[in-house]
Formats: structure tokens, C-alpha cells, sequence
């Protein structure tokens, strides 16, 4: 499964590369550098067409893809002949005048912004459902964790229902999940309802250093309802059935799941059977006489989430959703990017081409189990976030990536005159040593995630 997923997972990320390159030569073209070759996949050709001055192939390796413009390695060439400037060719890359070559260098990163905009908006104007818990909160300190969490800290309760946060609604758990895990370090203005008051609450999530996201210490109210049971499992053979809601525990009553699971271990670990557990099924009550361990019911049987529709938009409300979560998602990226020099472990943290590969297959393979529906959902969803970090991590001012060529493309175009070759020399050796570190921590943290898969 691991060789699909990467498989799966290097044709998303393929595909999110030739829409960047395709990009730059789009606006190549537009401004009248001339492109040499525009390559579907990496190394040697396997079949190809020439058409007005452009060599279009298929390369062997057909993952991504390369924009070839023409004078490209000119500033090799100055840099190994001693030359003061950048020897500049008619229809080359460094003969064009600065803003056309900043035109070209932008154009990636957007075409890869307007190819998430459009796929968030095609998912939100064909809708879906998510499947969440209510938006009430079980504090995990009082059922299991004995260390003191930031919800504890803020004086969140078992029961609180939180109703937004930072001024944006919260209407599931889901909500509240993805607003904390985006927000680490940062102080965020909880709105619940307690008891029927209205509070506002000022929460700070821990920043999770594996995975740079936000952590404040709550789990999900659950309804102990149950949704399905599998046949012939521990839950099955005791006499669990879907609909049925557990009640109580021996004589203490159950208001939710995490109490439940509470009940039963601590019965486990008193007499070595939970005893009898109290359902409400069909109108009326059913005692179940349980002989299992609770992982074993664990295992057998799922209690009931709730499923929740998108609303219904219109193409345009769709295109405006799908812009504004992009830019969401472009917000989160800037942030993480702090959160590198506040502690974040870049070996868990950073991932390489393989890691990334791996989760958009996972994520891929993992909805499709679930429906065709979901699968191409979640896999369109990775690729979306995905473009929006490229555009992101492509406009910083690292040499190697567009930024760095941009910002050259700037200081010529403000002093009017380019900088010597030993210059970009030196600018594009000290960026070249951060990308090199990044990718020596993303590949390392690669190869340590495949071992423990």
C-alpha cells in the first residue's frame, strides 16, 4: 500500500509542477522570451514536436515537468569565462528587460494559486458532507491526561459548548479542530455557552512540535449512541446493535462516550469485567451483560457523528468560497513558516517529496475507501493545499527558487544596471545552503517516516 500511495501521490504532485512550469512558459512566450523546450516529466525524451521554436516532450520520468528558455545558462557561462556581465542573446532570458523576467518568474506561483482557487471552488459548488461531532468539548484532563492543558489553564469545562472563536462560527468540532491546529502559540477568543451564559474566553494553543500545529487539550462530546456493529465482533456477541444508547455502567449513568470508556476500564480494572450496561433501544431498556476487554468493543463498534452539508452555492458564491479558503490556507503557510524558529522539530515537521507523495496517495487511497465521492474530494482538497504552499515557499527570497530570481530582477531594475556574476554567485551559494539543509532534514525525516511505516 505504501508503493500505491507514493505512486498515486507522485502523480498529484506531478501534476501541481506542470501546472507552475506551465505557467512560466505561458508568460514566456507573452513577453517575447523565447522557450526552448517545455518537458512533460524529467530526463531523457521519449517523443516530442517542435512548434514555433519549442521542443514539447515526453520525458521518461513523466512526473512534473521543466520550462527550458532560452540563455538560461548564460550566467554559468559569464561566471566560468570571468565575464563582468551576463552576456545577453536575442530572445534570452537575461537579455529580457527586468520586468518582463519578473512577469515570467511570477507567473508560476500564480498559476499555481488560481489552480487551488479553482479547484476549492469546483468542490464547493458541487458540495459535500462532512462527517464531525457536536461543537461541545470534554476537557481530556478529566478523563485520562494528568498533565494540565491550556484549556485547563483558560478555565474551559466538560460540557462548554463553543460557539466561535476569534469572531469566526463554530458549528462543529471540526471547526474548532482546524482553527486550533492552524493557530499554535497564538491567543484565540473563545465564545461558549456555559449553563446558558454566554463567556468569552482568551485560549492560547501549545505549539505540538512534530507537526507545528496548535494543541489545547479537549476531545469531542460524543453521544454514546451506537452507529454500526461488526458481525461476529466482541460488541456483536455481547448484543450491541446500531441505534442503541448506552445509559450506564453498573449504577453510574453515562452522558458521554468518554465516560463510558472511563466506566469500563475502571470496572476492568476492579473486578475483570465491566458487568452489566444499560441501552435504550426501541423505546425501551436492554441490559447487556459485557465479558470483553474495551478494546475489544472498540474494535467491533462506532458511535454515531454527525453529518454535515455544505451550503448550497451558486457558481459565483463557489469561486468566492474557494478564493477565500485559499487564502486561508496561504495565511496558515506564512505562519508556519514562524513557527520553524519556535521550536518546531524540521525532521517531523519539514517533509520531503517522498513524505508528500505518501500523504497525498494516503489521503487519496483513505477517502476512497469511503466513496468514489469523498476519495476525489480529499485528493483535489491535498492538491489544492499543496499549490497554495508552492506559490508560497516558490516567492521567498531564496536564490534557487523564483523569489530569489525576482528579487534580482528588482535591484536591476531600481540601480539600472545588473549585479556582477560573482554577486549572484555568492547570493545563490548562501540560499543554496538553506535549501540544501531543508531538504537534508526533509529527506532524513522521509526515510525515519518509511521505517516506522
Amino acid at each position: 500500500m505504501i508503493v500505491v500511495n507514493i505512486l498515486i501521490g507522485l502523480v498529484g504532485l506531478g501534476f501541481v509542477v506542470f501546472v507552475h512550469e506551465l505557467g512560466h512558459m505561458l508568460a514566456a512566450k507573452a513577453v517575447g522570451i523565447e522557450v526552448e523546450a517545455f518537458s512533460i516529466g524529467w530526463g531523457r525524451k521519449l517523443v516530442g514536436y517542435t512548434w514555433k521554436g519549442t521542443d514539447y516532450r515526453l520525458s521518461i520520468f513523466p512526473v512534473g515537468g521543466y520550462c527550458k528558455m532560452k540563455g538560461e545558462q548564460s550566467y554559468a557561462s559569464a561566471l566560468e569565462n570571468g565575464d563582468d556581465a551576463i552576456p545577453h542573446e536575442k530572445g534570452g532570458f537575461y537579455a529580457a528587460s527586468p520586468w518582463r523576467r519578473i512577469v515570467t518568474l511570477l507567473a508560476g506561483p500564480i498559476a499555481n494559486i488560481l489552480l487551488a482557487i479553482l479547484i476549492l471552488s469546483i468542490v464547493w459548488w458541487i458540495g459535500f458532507s462532512v462527517e464531525s461531532y457536536e461543537n461541545r468539548i470534554v476537557l481530556a484532563s478529566d478523563y485520562g491526561t494528568t498533565t494540565e492543558s491550556p484549556a485547563d489553564e483558560a478555565g474551559l469545562q466538560t460540557g462548554d459548548i463553543v460557539t466561535a472563536i476569534d469572531g469566526t462560527p463554530v458549528e462543529s468540532y471540526t471547526d474548532l479542530q482546524q482553527i486550533v491546529a492552524q493557530n499554535a502559540l497564538t491567543e484565540l477568543t473563545f465564545e461558549i455557552t456555559r449553563d446558558g451564559r454566554r463567556l468569552e474566553i482568551p485560549v492560547t494553543p501549545e505549539l505540538v512540535t512534530e507537526t507545528g500545529s496548535g494543541f489545547i487539550g479537549v476531545y469531542p462530546w460524543v453521544e454514546p449512541v451506537v452507529a454500526t456493529v461488526v458481525d461476529g465482533s466482541a460488541a456483536d456477541r455481547v448484543g450491541f446493535e446500531p441505534g442503541d444508547r448506552v445509559v450506564s455502567v453498573g449504577d453510574v449513568s453515562i452522558a458521554h462516550v468518554w465516560e463510558f470508556r472511563e466506566r469500563m476500564e475502571r470496572a476492568l480494572a476492579e473486578s475483570g469485567a465491566a458487568g452489566t450496561v444499560l441501552v435504550a433501544r426501541d423505546g425501551s431498556r436492554v441490559s447487556l451483560d459485557v465479558d470483553t476487554s474495551l478494546e475489544a468493543l472498540n474494535e467491533g463498534m462506532n458511535f454515531a457523528t454527525l453529518t454535515l452539508p455544505t451550503p448550497d452555492y451558486n457558481l459565483f458564491q463557489a469561486i468566492g468560497r474557494g478564493t477565500v479558503e485559499s487564502f486561508r490556507i496561504l495565511t496558515v503557510s506564512v505562519r508556519s513558516l514562524r513557527l520553524l524558529f519556535q521550536g518546531v522539530e524540521l525532521r517531523s515537521a519539514v517533509a520531503g517529496p517522498v513524505r508528500i507523495s505518501y500523504f497525498i496517495g494516503d489521503v487519496a487511497t483513505s477517502g476512497f475507501q469511503i466513496g468514489f465521492g469523498t476519495g476525489l474530494r480529499s485528493l483535489f482538497n491535498f492538491l489544492a493545499l499543496l499549490s497554495v504552499v508552492l506559490f508560497f515557499m516558490n516567492l521567498l527570497p531564496i536564490p534557487v527558487l523564483d523569489g530569489g530570481q525576482i528579487l534580482l530582477a528588482v535591484v536591476e531594475w531600481i540601480r539600472g544596471k545588473a549585479p556582477h556574476p560573482r554577486t549572484i554567485y555568492r547570493y545563490q551559494l548562501a540560499g543554496s545552503v538553506v535549501v540544501f539543509a531543508l531538504l537534508f532534514f526533509a529527506l532524513f525525516g522521509d526515510i525515519l517516516f518509511l521505517a516506522g511505516r
